[in-house]
């Protein structure tokens, strides 16, 4: 097991590394094939973390727990939607509230970082691109999600596609624990043994249609149903073997 991350350097620089407790050990990029270390080692609380993957798509998976679904018919086909970059934002970063959304909900989740090119994956094949995993918040406003035909201001506003703080690599794909909290109080926990559709299923049918390439991440869905959020709260999404993810809404 071991937590990739990528941080900003104080003189805007950014590069990547293993975390080992209170440093870094810096690696060079990409490192989605080999770990090549540089020899540089840096102390964290001298940098400021950065969401740990650079994608070139997000793919979210919606209504896969059971937990989530709250009686409503299982989706067939799944429910799929995408993110836009423009929504990225990492561990620390403020989730800003958007004027008129209304009801903003956060959605912890597992995310899935793709580290291989893979293209209509079988089962065996998805879980051999799968590089590892990070903690992921699927924020969203529920009223916009309602009303829109799209989700593409309910689901990519700004801030609302968060992810990190570490890539956690060596998980058992359905072995994962999930929480979020909000001012410390648990609001959601599950295990990725409860996902409807399972990880390997997740990459295999996304891969039918589109190419997926190292840094891509895939958000797995939420369970429960989580609160709304108010300006002030702070919100903590925890995987398993990860660093705690944590934004304060603005």
């Amino acid at each position: 097991m071991a937590l990739y991350v990528r941080f900003q350097r104080p003189d805007g620089s950014a590069a990547a590394g293993i975390l080992e407790g209170d440093s870094i050990a810096v690696v060079q990029e990409p490192y989605w094939d080999e770990t090549v270390p540089t020899g540089e080692t840096v102390m964290l609380e001298g940098v400021r973390l950065l969401p740990p993957a650079e994608p070139r798509s997000i793919v979210c998976v919606g209504l896969n727990y059971a937990s989530h679904l709250q009686g409503r018919p299982l989706p067939d086909p799944p429910t799929l939607f995408f993110k836009p970059l423009a929504s990225i934002s990492g561990p620390g970063d403020d989730i800003v509230l958007p004027a008129g959304a209304g009801r903003v909900d956060p959605e912890g989740e597992v995310v899935i970082v793709i580290g291989k090119h893979v293209k209509g994956a079988t089962r065996e094949e998805a879980i051999d691109a799968i590089f590892g995993y990070t903690a992921g918040n699927d924020v969203s406003a529920r009223e916009w999600q309602r009303a829109d035909g799209q989700w593409w201001r309910a689901k990519g506003s700004d801030t609302f596609g968060i992810f990190g703080p570490a890539i956690v690599t060596g998980l058992q794909y359905d072995r994962i624990d999930l929480r979020t909290r909000v001012n410390g109080a648990e609001v959601q926990h599950a295990r990725t043994d409860e996902l409807i559709r399972d990880i390997p299923e997740i990459v295999r049918y996304v891969s039918a249609v589109i190419s997926l390439v190292p840094g891509d991440i895939i958000y797995t869905g939420t369970p429960g149903e989580p609160q709304a959020l108010s300006s002030g709260d702070i919100v903590e999404v925890e995987i398993s073997g990860c660093p705690v993810l944590s934004n304060r809404v603005a």
